[in-house]
């Protein structure tokens, strides 16, 4: 991305982002709400540095000239294999300088325009899923909600499948999210008897349902016998439990786990093509990216997303490139360093 957008994003940051030149979690812990992690801050920073030590085998004596990174997921054909997260609150995490609606109309155009697809969030205040309802009627995306208790759950459900989704998303994982139980609007967790009522819900609607907060083999295995038709592996960022590993450091176990039963989505530190290689070499199908698609659009608008994404396209086929792989479909754990 242009530095002159990320000069955009750092002066409309202020206060929430320092938009540092390593976007490792160091100098924002326990900025929540905010762009940190939670408490100590060691899960965000244990995302960023599991990946950060993964390396790769490096081979230019090979016949791959020019890499396809394209990919399909869930019937989306995606020009590369990264999509932009589910992020919702701009106005208390990231800045007050941009609106929610133009948050998401930047995420959600700037991905469709690069080729890929944005997520939208969900949250307390009326004004993000007002802003998601907005920006899915405009632009392709998923949606996530979260896991509330009551009838909020549904309704929520049945407004987001209003706006003809590519699939719909639950972020399980913020049943952590306390604070929203004291503002009198609970989340919590699910048991598989729970999810399963939702994911038949979405299914009789012939959506696509995505579980997304998945750090163990036994909750993946759970999400499928639910029925979900995807996983997300995450940890929310490291925003609502200190002291989880890093995503990079569970995926392998995950994926060998499912045995490729879904398709499995990762998040948690991926910064760049090199990194949407190895999480897709240690087991995922495809990344979600939060944090530098929030500066991306911050800093740039629609046009700041879209040179975002292509750019983390170019990167990946660099990659591939030198690493001798011309289709994601050939990327596997071989191309990993075994020191």
């Amino acid at each position: 991305m242009s530095e002159d957008y990320r000069s955009i994003a750092r002066e409309r940051m202020k206060g929430h982002c320092r938009v540092c030149p390593a976007c490792n979690g160091r100098a924002c812990v326990g900025e929540v709400p905010g762009m940190g992690g939670l408490g100590t801050g060691s899960t965000f920073q244990n995302n960023y540095e599991a990946l950060a030590q993964v390396t790769l085998n490096m081979t230019a004596l090979h016949d791959v000239k020019v890499p396809d990174t394209g990919v399909t997921i869930l019937g989306m054909n995606l020009k590369v294999p990264a999509l932009a997260a589910p992020i919702g609150g701009v106005s208390f995490n990231m800045t007050a300088a941009v609106s929610e609606d133009d948050y998401i109309e930047a995420v959600l155009g700037g991905c469709e325009a690069a080729g890929t697809v944005g997520c939208s969030g969900d949250g307390v205040p009326p004004f993000i899923i007002d802003a998601a309802e907005k920006g899915l009627k405009s632009h392709p995306g998923i949606p996530f909600v979260k896991p509330w208790e009551g009838a909020e759950l549904f309704e929520k459900i049945d407004r987001m499948m209003a706006c003809k989704p590519l699939a719909l998303g639950m972020d399980v994982d913020a049943a952590g999210l306390v604070s929203l139980r004291e503002m009198g609007r609970p989340v919590a967790p699910m048991t598989v008897h729970e999810l399963t009522r939702v994911i038949e819900h979405v299914h009789r609607q012939d959506c696509a349902f995505i579980v997304k907060g998945i750090m163990t083999p036994r909750d993946a295995e759970k999400a499928v016998a639910a029925g979900a038709d995807a996983i997300v592996v995450s940890n929310h960022g490291g925003r609502i439990l200190d002291h989880c590993p890093g995503t990079a450091d569970v995926l392998p176990r995950i994926a060998a786990a499912l045995r490729g039963r879904v398709p499995i989505i990762v998040d948690g530190g991926v910064r760049s093509g090199v990194d949407v290689l190895k999480m897709l070499a240690l087991g995922a199908d495809a990344v979600f990216i939060g944090r530098p698609v929030c500066v991306a659009a911050i800093g740039g608008g629609l046009d700041g997303v879209r040179i975002y994404f292509e750019g983390i396209r170019t990167q990946l086929a660099q990659a591939m490139l030198l690493t001798g792989v011309g289709t994601v479909g050939d990327i596997n754990p071989e191309l990993l360093f075994q020191g």
